[in-house]
């Protein structure tokens, strides 16, 4: 019952009846609620007593339960752990175990169970397995925060040590290594030092991490530990590797003298290793590079990869090396990081994936960097937080390398609405990096589409990045400029205000040009409230008062009338804008200048107070002045340099990419900073290790034991095995080659002569060709032996020529190396070939029987030698490429029979013979300063490789003056193949010229941008390929045609029903259209209703099937079956708008 008693005024008898009434009925409710719950409760007991089920809990605990008030769910929790109490100091062991599961799922839930500690040390003397395990994950958890409980049982743990069992003795050191007490610290020692010797690997691996614990708690330890760090870094074991690396990095990290020995071996385990341990080896790989090899940065580098004179250092390689000295030579060890590092590229892992490409972008030479474009494009597609981290490094690379990395991938960067401002904002500054002339308009009719955002952060940091676009790109200067001026005229202030601070920043460049704008500016003043946009126009209005004379002094009387009542940055502004007009126009603004100068003088901010006092005695003459008012015009119109809108991520570069410090561009704890380069090549030799012993993971790999190794090893146990097998597989055959050493051992082999390896290639290429050829005839197998016999002579003839071409070797680094310097040998090889036909003729037939007789041995070696880290190391070289350098007029017309593609028995190249061919122009004659320029597709097979479409360029001299050294020079992306033309030494006035070149599209329709220069200029072009000029054709039975279009179903068929003109319903008609489109060849069709055409792409030779089946006499289905799915869809819109066309 409520005490009912109030001082102003006592209750009527009905209210008290009332309340009483109420207050009974509660009780009433809640008696029959509690004995309902009773009633509940003792039918559960009742029915648990039947199934001879023990429940602890009493019914007066259940009413508890529901009559008492907040403190007892606490006292509940108490009881419940009171139960685990018990059932911990059970007798029975399922009990205890069902306990520390119980116990291990409430820290799982974050729960506190630190309560229980006491319990469950008792129970670490336990023999079960099971439940020792459960007891080590809780000691682990609770050691620290119970120290003195957990130091009671260091016996048992120093017991557990030696258990048999490996998880038993790890979790035991884990426990052990938890427990942060000094008094402890030597029975930590001995636990590490017994553990890193221990032969389980999970034990050492184990030990490795109590290795930064017990640094951690005392640091005078270290010695003793780096005694450990050492012995573990020998460990072969891939579980270990990361372990003890981290280690190495947490207590000495500037012991780099500890990798030497290991350097190799962690390269070639890295592969192996368990991610996270990927990610800290790589950094510290990065780290160790930095301080051990030389830059491989430098103009004119050579990348080598086979130059033997490294490795063995024999007196013949060093007098060759005088003799062809090169200004940079790749170290062996450098590049063996660069090609173990790159497969980890495809790792589902983000953070390896960004390991690898900060380690490319720091380490690899810059034209190899572009091989984790694709990765980190990839990441793009993760949560948002991994976008963030990824763009960030994206923005960083793009500022420096902005040519060619990321421009062919620039619609990855486009905006989506469902992005984070934080997201767009990097896009977009991505975005404005990569901006060039030939994308720029592509690049601001995106911004366009952002400036209409509802978000108006990004629409500000769009105009932002619009000036950036503006002084980077001076051609758009002007278009920015009024589109920027459209800009005022929106209705969001954010916009307008925005817009005209970039406006300001941009009328500096060229403010005589633009006066008109000026004045568009001023009139807006009233309307924006902005104070930045304000400041902005006051400032344009004093820097330029004498070219719009008559509105700079009403601009001063606006602003002086709305003084007191504007931002400090506003105020500031005015004071400047008063002080120059008095200056230069003293009569109409001398009164308007005292009054803000006097409203300036008693402002509450003390800035714009002493900007008045410094101003009046500047402007106005007076004795205090002094000498200082005859320098104000100077001091106050001085000309003032054009701001330069710089990134933000300008400076961001001199942290490591993918560090906490480059993400917060400021210096994290910890952050170890990179080397600079050394300028004298370390010696290599401290990596050399005497014995490797065999690792048991690579020796399971091979299949087979191994003998014995020698000591003249390099790189790691596999290269032995690759060494001694291809050893094996020459002693076997009993033949050697006449091309290369006989008298050089195996590691001659493995390193190899530039023309052992164009003998592998050739060989490889013939064996496919024959292979795919079978089934065409006799007149196949003849056609590729002649193909066989050519591209050995050409080799051949090659290798003679080295030594006094200085060529380099015919690796996978040819494929990176710029394209200008093939040019120049190709140009040169050119001029000297006619001269040495015979030379070569008479060299083919001395070195053909030996080349035939050492064929099976070179083959066999090349498939010994195969591994998986090797693959795709670089950009693909097909093996069938036939070298600029050795091409000569002469035989140009014997290779332009030849089949250039693995399937060449089914496909013949022939131009097409519905007409001239489509001329598109390259260079205006005005763009071009008199020099015309004009392409068109040939449709032959280009004779320079034939992954390339072979291109016909026409140059045109319009001008009065002849043009000297024509020729291509730097080309985007970097990586574009380009085969160049020679270069055109002198075209006449009205003379023409035309030259042939070769472009690797790599199958699609993007732009091949690049520089064609003369002597004095240089002008962007690009060459816009169709889908249709990216097919050769191929020839096919209509057997052959129905087998292949039945294995192109689903996702690999593009079909659509063309309406068709008619005039190209007939046969003769449907080819003319559908050749004038497509380079494909026709397939003869049984089926009158039927038209079937069959090609293959130049660059991956990927089958291309059209077929157009008739409906009607107006229409049709038109079918393309191919893997390339994006290709087929343009394929069918491009024959769709030429079979409509009347």
């Amino acid at each position: 019952m409520y005490s009912l008693g109030a001082p102003e005024g006592t209750p009527s008898s009905s209210q008290k009846i009332l309340v009483s009434w109420t207050d009974g009925c509660m009780d009433v409710n809640l008696l029959s609620l509690r004995s309902e719950a009773a009633g509940a409760v003792r039918t559960a007991l009742t029915s648990a007593e039947h199934l001879q089920l023990s429940l602890k809990a009493g019914l007066s605990q259940e009413e508890r339960a529901l009559t008492l008030h907040a403190g007892g769910a606490k006292k509940a929790r108490n009881d419940g752990n009171e139960d685990l109490k018990e059932m911990l100091e059970s007798n029975k062991e399922s009990l205890k175990l069902e306990a520390m599961k119980r116990i291990v799922g409430l820290i799982a839930k974050g729960k506190n169970a630190s309560e229980l500690f006491p319990a469950v040390v008792k129970n670490v003397a336990s023999k079960n397995i099971e439940l020792k395990k459960l007891l080590y994950v809780y000691l682990v958890r609770y050691a620290e925060e119970q120290q003195d409980l957990a130091l009671l049982s260091i016996s048992t743990f120093q017991r557990a040590l030696k258990d048999p069992n490996q998880l038993i003795r790890a979790s035991a050191l884990r426990v052990l290594s938890s427990i942060r007490v000094p008094i402890i610290v030597p029975i930590m020692m001995l636990a590490i030092k017994e553990a890193a010797s221990d032969l389980s690997p999970y034990v050492r691996k184990t030990s490795a991490h109590a290795i930064q614990k017990l640094y951690s708690l005392d640091p005078e330890q270290k010695e003793q530990l780096i005694e450990v760090i050492e012995k573990l870094l020998k460990d072969k074991s891939t579980l270990v590797a990361g372990s003890v690396v981290m280690a190495f990095e947490e207590v000495c990290p500037d012991r780099i003298d500890l990798i030497h020995k290991n350097y190799r071996k962690l390269c070639n385990l890295l592969v192996d290793v368990e991610e996270w341990g990927q990610v800290v080896i790589i950094s510290m790989l990065t780290r160790y590079a930095r301080t051990q090899f030389i830059s491989p940065w430098k103009e004119g580098a050579v990348f080598d990869e086979n130059d033997v004179k490294t490795f063995y250092d024999s007196d013949s390689e060093e007098k060759r090396c005088q003799t062809d000295a090169k200004p940079y030579i790749m170290d062996p060890d450098h590049r063996l990081l660069l090609r173990n590092t790159k497969p980890l590229l495809q790792s589902r892992n983000t953070a390896v994936v960004m390991s690898v490409a900060q380690l490319y972008w720091h380490l690899a030479p810059k034209q190899e960097v572009g091989v984790v474009t694709k990765s980190l494009v990839r990441l793009l597609r993760s949560h948002r937080e991994v976008q963030y981290v990824v763009l960030q490094n994206i923005a960083t690379m793009s500022i420096q390398r902005k040519q060619g990395m990321f421009e062919p991938f620039m619609k990855s960067f486009y905006v989506r609405s469902t992005d984070t401002t934080h997201i767009k904002t990097l896009k977009l500054e991505i975005l404005t990096n990569l901006a060039n002339e030939a994308n720029i308009s592509t690049i601001l009719r995106e911004f366009q589409t952002y400036v209409k955002s509802q978000d108006k952060a990004f629409a500000a940091a769009t105009i932002q990045a619009i000036g950036r676009c503006a002084t980077n790109i001076s051609e758009v200067t002007d278009t920015c400029l009024n589109g920027l001026v459209l800009l005022l005229s929106n209705r969001d202030e954010g916009v307008v205000a925005e817009s005209v601070v970039v406006i300001r920043r941009l009328l500096q460049t060229q403010p005589t040009q633009h006066s008109e704008i000026i004045k568009h500016m001023a009139k807006l003043f009233d309307k924006i409230t902005v104070s930045t946009a304000r400041a902005s126009i006051l400032w344009l209005m004093g820097e330029y008062c004498e070219r719009v004379p008559r509105i700079a002094p009403d601009v001063l009387r606006k602003i002086a009338n709305t003084f007191t009542a504007e931002e400090d940055i506003v105020k500031l502004q005015a004071v400047n804008l008063a002080a120059k007009l008095y200056l230069t126009n003293s009569k109409q603004t001398k009164l308007l200048t005292q009054y803000i100068l006097n409203l300036g003088k008693y402002d509450q901010s003390y800035d714009i107070r002493d900007r008045t006092r410094f101003i009046r005695q500047l402007i106005v003459p007076s004795d205090k002045s002094g000498a200082l008012n005859k320098y104000a015009r100077r001091i106050l119109l001085a000309p003032k340099p054009a701001p330069v809108l710089e990134s933000a991520f300008k400076d961001r570069d001199r942290y490591q990419l993918g560090t906490l410090s480059h993400s917060l561009n400021s210096k994290a704890a910890g952050y170890q900073e990179l080397s600079d380069w050394p300028t004298v090549a370390p010696d290599q030799s401290v990596r050399n290790v005497e014995v490797i012993e065999p690792v048991n993971e690579w020796a399971a790999l091979v299949g087979k034991s191994k003998p014995p190794a020698s000591d003249d090893k390099f790189y790691s146990d596999e290269e032995d095995d690759k060494k001694e097998q291809t050893s094996g597989s020459s002693d076997d055959d009993g033949s050697s080659s006449s091309t290369s050493s006989s008298t050089s051992s195996s590691s001659s082999e493995e390193s190899g002569s530039a023309s052992e390896e164009e003998e592998d290639s050739s060989d490889e290429f013939d064996k496919s060709s024959t292979d795919s050829g079978k089934s065409s005839g006799q007149s196949s197998d003849s056609e590729s032996e002649q193909k066989k016999t050519t591209n050995k002579n050409t080799q051949k003839v090659q290798a003679e020529k080295r030594t006094h071409n200085h060529a380099d070797s015919d690796s996978d680094e040819n494929a990176e190396r710029p394209m200008a310097k093939a040019s120049s040998s190709s140009s040169e090889s050119a001029t000297s070939d006619s001269d040495s036909d015979s030379e070569q003729d008479s060299a083919a037939k001395q070195k053909r029987k030996s080349n035939v007789k050492s064929k099976p041995k070179v083959e066999k070696k090349s498939k010994m030698e195969v591994s998986l880290l090797d693959l795709d190391d670089f950009s693909p070289t097909p093996a069938n490429t036939v070298k600029s350098s050795v091409v000569s007029p002469s035989l140009l017309s014997d290779l332009e029979g030849l089949s250039l593609s693995g399937i060449a028995p089914t496909m013949q190249v022939a131009t097409p013979t519905f007409g001239l061919v489509k001329t598109l122009e390259l260079l205006h004659h005005m763009t071009g300063k008199g020099l015309s320029a004009k392409y068109h597709f040939p449709r032959q097979p280009c004779l320079y490789q034939p992954s390339m479409v072979a291109v016909q360029v026409t140059l045109t001299n319009c001008s009065d003056r002849s043009l000297e050294e024509i020729h291509i020079g730097e080309r985007s992306p970097a990586s574009l193949k380009i085969h160049c033309f020679n270069t055109v030494e002198r075209l006449e006035p009205e003379a023409s010229v035309t030259v042939s070149m070769g472009v690797d599209f790599s199958d699609s329709t993007q732009a091949a941008n690049f520089e064609l220069c003369t002597k004095e200029d240089r002008f962007c072009v690009f060459i816009q390929p169709a889908v249709g000029e990216l097919l050769m054709p191929c020839s096919l039975t209509e057997q052959d045609f129905c087998k292949e279009q039945g294995k192109l179903l689903g996702m690999n068929e593009t079909s659509a029903t063309v309406a068709m003109a008619t005039s190209n319903t007939s046969s003769q008609a449907i080819t003319k259209r559908v050749l004038s489109v497509a380079n494909v060849g026709v397939v003869a069709s049984s089926e009158g209703r039927l038209h079937r055409f069959a090609g293959q792409t130049v660059s991956s030779q990927v089958l291309v099937l059209v077929q157009l089946e008739m409906k009607d006499s107006s229409g049709g289905l038109l079918t393309i079956s191919t893997e390339k799915s994006v290709m087929a869809s343009m394929l069918l819109r491009d024959l769709k708008q030429a079979l409509a066309q009347a």
